[in-house]
């Protein structure tokens, strides 16, 4: 007999009543064609036809139950032809539905092509619904009193399979990606989802409401199933959030505070730290760095940092989400443990003068962090404490203003100095000197700077003083003497305060984003060619040095003859350009005997004499000039230069010459202080009140610097915190070592820790002293570091676990930092001046086009069997096609290039046949960067992985599992999705 369709082949084995074998046999004989069930429908068509009367055709049922056992159909259809039935009047019908998925339902998988497992998980958000409509159907029936106890029945039926089908994961897994896949599909359920959440309010049975009510949260949670992460709740101390606040307050206090905001929040969520104790953790560190920072600007810095900066960042802080939590009630938690660390307290109190607590309560309070109540409360318990300390009073501090007061009452200030400063002062300058003059007495000017650069206002500060500056070159100079002496000083204080405020925060800060060509102020331009820093080496024979030699000529004629200068006459900005050639021609004079040693005293003063500007400029001469004499013919510049650094005795200078000379003290110690070590020559600055230059000088004289990192590192793992000391000593070895050898050596450190608690520790404290360069550092452990251990067999023994695991989340914490803020462009201005080196050229590493291998596939192939694989034609998909190439993100970007091929190492030590330690390590890296991502975070590093990688990966016994699936492959992509379905819905 010829069967023409699917139809009548199910009806004839009906009316013959084959048994279910037979009717397999007989299909399989009446269709030949080796066509797939599938695209014939046959569960669609089965079903139709058992479905026809009130109640469920037996045999036919069993037919189809046979086919999805011998696995004629695939799974996917079964559900998609059940989702089609919508008669649920039909009691025995819908039990007989629900019975069959029960074959199946909590063991689904699929072995096919990637869309064969796209349409599986379709299928199940389908079936999802249709379990919905029908739970709804049934809760909407037992309102009707005759019909209440079979329509409990039902429901309790459905109920029990959406929960036998939601309780795998790897359903939900599937069905989270079938949402993206489809969203018109995933409204249609949480519609189903309204209606059955409405029609349960009919129900009076508590369990079955209760257990409906389970499903439905399981059905919600299903969009956001990555994004639950577990605190840390057996830990108390932070001490990578303690060196970031440290360094940033030591280090950056100009630095702007979003990016601290991002980075304490990557800490946060890298190291799950809960709110309360991550707030606590900044406290303690803010008040650490008020007890250690040196005396003097230092301190002035840190108490800015803590009173002005932080209670900013948290207001930052404040606006991320927080889930179900109020971050008010969170800094309020903080702060009751922070009562509890009185000795702290205490001794903060003791060093400040005053209640510190109090204040920071009643700042936040301001911004509001605190309701008044809780603020209230804190502040009563603390001043309770306070009473029971010993002598927090003493009798010689009684008359010394507290600098907190001072840093919150200056900053104000700075908004009113801006004002003034704004206002034209072109008809009486002089109104402007009074109030540069209050700004120079005392600790004043270092008080306003410090609260403009915690506030971000000193760069405008700096702006205003380089225009104050400038203007001093239009102030037109009738006769009398009255406006030459005042755009002296107006030019002097500028200039003094801008080489000051240079020196304390560096040069950055003053140098103008966007100046129009050829109109660059002349400070700006004197302090990059002529003012010596840090690591800056300049050339005395230097063009800027050699202006025009007629003005030199008349500079040095009127140092040399008048017994006063002529203030009228002087061009200041051009005096000060020409008194390094001066000076050369006055040094050659005297060391010819030409000029005697009082001739050279009567010369200094005068330069000295009215303006101190002229001494600071030719100091930054002498002090390039000393640098490239021999030891013997250094004496007189010496000289020179004290005689320059001695202010002057006569009663006849300019106003506020007392206030400026301090300034210069100031500005001419931290020039000299390079030149003087060399030269082992004393200089004594007068007393300035201002204190040593901090954090100078820092490595012992004659200890190599390998073993100054190694027993600084060990000194500080044994604290278990950085102290600020310590940040200086390793910022200083980084710039004298370098980046490779820096960071080659502290990873050598990292695994030799032997003991879990240390490496953990060790973990913490790398990744806080590797924010001191975070980018580069990164580069160079990525790209160099890595991949050295893990394609070096005689150097995989040193990954073993524990240091082996620490240094595989200290890779994925840099790695994740790096990324996001480098997306940002976020280096601080401190990162921005040091010198870039590559350690080896980037692009020799890693190619840009693939058409070379690059060194680390040509290193990956001494395993022959790797490079088959690697290139071996037959991988469906190219092996280093990734998410990121999809996204077209660019390579030539350092960083995105050591990435790539850091996963594609990965991948091929994944694909290896043999197996160590590196295996182990991979394994490790990968389940780091699954636990430290946030859900849904497109664009993390996991981009730069191969697809091809995620069915290697789920072969390790501890990544196979669908949400670590989900979490490793960007499902923002539909080629993502399939990859992720494939591998889900085999596992």
């Amino acid at each position: 007999m010829k069967v023409v369709n699917l139809k009548q082949a199910i009806l004839q084995a009906w009316k013959e009543r084959w048994s279910d074998y037979q009717w397999a046999i007989n299909m399989k004989r009446f269709f030949p064609r080796g066509a797939t069930w599938d695209i014939l429908n046959l569960a669609e068509a089965l079903l139709e036809q058992a479905m026809i009367g009130p109640s469920p055709n037996p045999l036919i049922l069993s037919y189809l139950k046979y086919a999805i056992s011998s696995q004629m159909v695939s799974y996917s259809t079964v559900l998609m032809a059940i989702s089609k039935f919508d008669d649920f009047s039909r009691d025995l019908c819908v039990q007989a539905l629900l019975e069959i998925m029960d074959m199946f339902c909590d063991r689904l998988s699929c072995h096919g092509k990637a869309e064969e497992c796209i349409s599986l998980c379709r299928a199940l958000l389908s079936a999802l619904n249709w379990l919905l409509r029908c739970a709804a159907f049934y809760a909407e029936k037992v309102k009707e009193t005759l019909e209440q106890v079979p329509a409990e029945a039902q429901l309790k039926m459905c109920l029990e399979r959406l929960e036998k089908m939601l309780g795998s994961t790897k359903n939900r897994a599937l069905i989270h990606i079938a949402k993206l896949e489809e969203t018109s599909s995933w409204s249609t359920v949480e519609q189903s989802l309204v209606k059955l959440g409405e029609n349960l309010n009919n129900l009076s049975n508590s369990p079955l409401r209760s257990q409906a009510d389970d499903c439905i949260s399981l059905i919600k949670s299903i969009p956001t199933m990555l994004s639950v992460h577990s605190e840390q709740l057996n830990k108390t101390g932070f001490p990578t959030v303690h060196a970031v606040v440290l360094l940033e307050g030591t280090m950056n206090l100009t630095g702007e505070t979003q990016p601290l905001v991002e980075q304490l929040m990557m800490v946060k969520r890298m190291q799950r730290i809960p709110s309360p104790l991550f707030v606590l953790e900044i406290w303690k560190a803010c008040f650490v760095g008020l007890i250690e920072s040196p005396e003097g600007t230092e301190e002035l810095k840190w108490t800015a940092f803590t009173f002005l900066k932080i209670p900013q960042v948290l207001v930052k802080l404040k606006k991320y989400p927080q889930g179900e939590k109020d971050f008010t009630e969170d800094v309020n938690c903080a702060f009751k443990f922070l009562l509890k660390l009185t000795p702290l307290l205490d001794k903060a109190d003791q060093r400040c003068n005053c209640d510190c607590t109090s204040l920071l309560l009643q700042e936040c309070g301001k911004q509001g962090l605190l309701s008044e109540a809780n603020m209230n409360k804190l502040i009563d318990k603390r001043t309770v404490d306070r009473n029971q300390a010993p002598c927090l009073k003493s009798a010689e501090n009684a008359n010394i203003q507290p600098n907190p007061r001072l840093i919150l009452r200056a900053e104000p200030t700075v908004t009113n100095i801006l004002k003034t400063m704004d206002a034209d002062h072109s008809k009486s300058p002089e109104g402007l000197l009074g109030v540069l003059g209050h700004m120079l007495s005392g600790k004043s000017l270092d008080l306003l700077l410090a609260a403009a650069a915690a506030t971000g206002k000193l760069k405008s500060f700096a702006r205003k003083f380089i225009k104050l500056n400038e203007f001093t070159k239009h102030i037109t100079s009738e006769d009398s003497s009255k406006p030459a002496s005042v755009r002296a000083l107006l030019f002097d204080i500028s200039f003094l305060m801008l080489c000051h405020v240079a020196q304390t925060y560096g040069s950055e800060v003053i140098l103008s984003e966007s100046s129009p060509p050829g109109e660059v102020p002349f400070f700006e331009t004197w302090m990059l060619t002529c003012m010596p820093e840090e690591g800056k080496i300049l050339n005395p024979d230097h063009p800027c040095f050699r202006p025009d030699s007629t003005k030199v000529e008349s500079l040095v004629a009127l140092l040399n003859n008048s017994s006063e200068m002529k203030l009228v006459q002087m061009k200041w900005h051009e005096a000060c350009l020409s008194i390094s050639a001066a000076i050369l021609e006055i040094l050659n004079a005297w060391e010819n005997g030409v000029l005697t040693f009082e001739s050279i005293q009567k010369i200094t003063d005068n330069i000295k004499g009215k303006v101190c500007s002229m001494a600071v400029c030719a100091v930054a001469w002498l002090v390039a000039h000393v640098r490239m004499l021999g030891l013997d013919e250094r004496e007189k510049s010496l000289q020179m230069i004290r005689q320059l650094a001695t202010p002057l005795c006569s009663e006849n200078t300019l106003q506020f010459y007392n206030e400026r000379v301090v300034i210069m003290s100031s500005i001419l110690e931290h020039m000299c202080a390079d030149v003087l070590q060399q030269t082992a020559t004393q200089i004594k600055f007068p007393s300035t009140g201002m204190d040593t230059i901090p954090y100078w000088n820092l490595l012992p004289p004659k200890k190599p610097i390998k073993e100054v990192l190694t027993s600084v590192f060990t000194k500080v793992l044994e604290k278990g915190w950085v102290d600020s000391h310590s940040i200086h000593v390793f910022d200083t070895l980084l710039h004298m070592g370098g980046v490779y050898w820096f960071c080659n050596n502290l990873v050598k450190e990292l695994l030799k820790e032997t003991r879990k608690e240390h490496t953990l520790r060790a973990v913490e404290l790398l990744y806080a002293i590797f924010c001191l360069d975070m980018q580069q550092l990164t580069l160079t452990l990525l790209g160099h570091i890595l991949p050295n251990l893990l394609t070096d067999s005689s150097k995989w023994h040193m990954l073993m676990d524990p240091p082996g695991k620490a240094l595989a989340k200290l890779s994925v914490w840099c790695a994740l930092s790096s990324y996001s803020s480098h997306n940002k462009g976020q280096a601080s201005a401190r990162q921005k001046k040091r010198h870039r080196e590559d350690i080896e050229d980037y692009i020799s590493l890693f190619p840009l086009d693939d058409t070379q291998p690059s060194k680390l596939m040509r290193l990956l192939s001494s395993n022959e069997e790797d490079a088959n694989i690697l290139s071996s034609p037959n991988r469906s998909m190219s092996s280093s096609l990734s998410a990121s190439q999809l996204h077209i993100i660019s390579m030539r970007d350092p960083l995105n290039r050591v990435l790539a091929n850091l996963f594609l190492l990965i991948s091929s030590i994944l694909g290896a046949k043999t197996a160590g330690t590196h295996t182990q390590f991979v394994q490790w890296f990968m389940e780091e960067c699954v636990d430290c991502l946030e859900q849904g975070s497109r664009g993390s590093i996991l981009q730069f992985m191969p697809f091809t990688m995620v069915s290697e990966l789920v072969k390790v016994s501890t990544m196979s599992s669908p949400k670590i699936v989900l979490a490793i492959t960007d499902l923002s992509l539909p080629l993502g999705r399939r990859v992720a379905a494939k591998a889900i819905a085999a596992l």
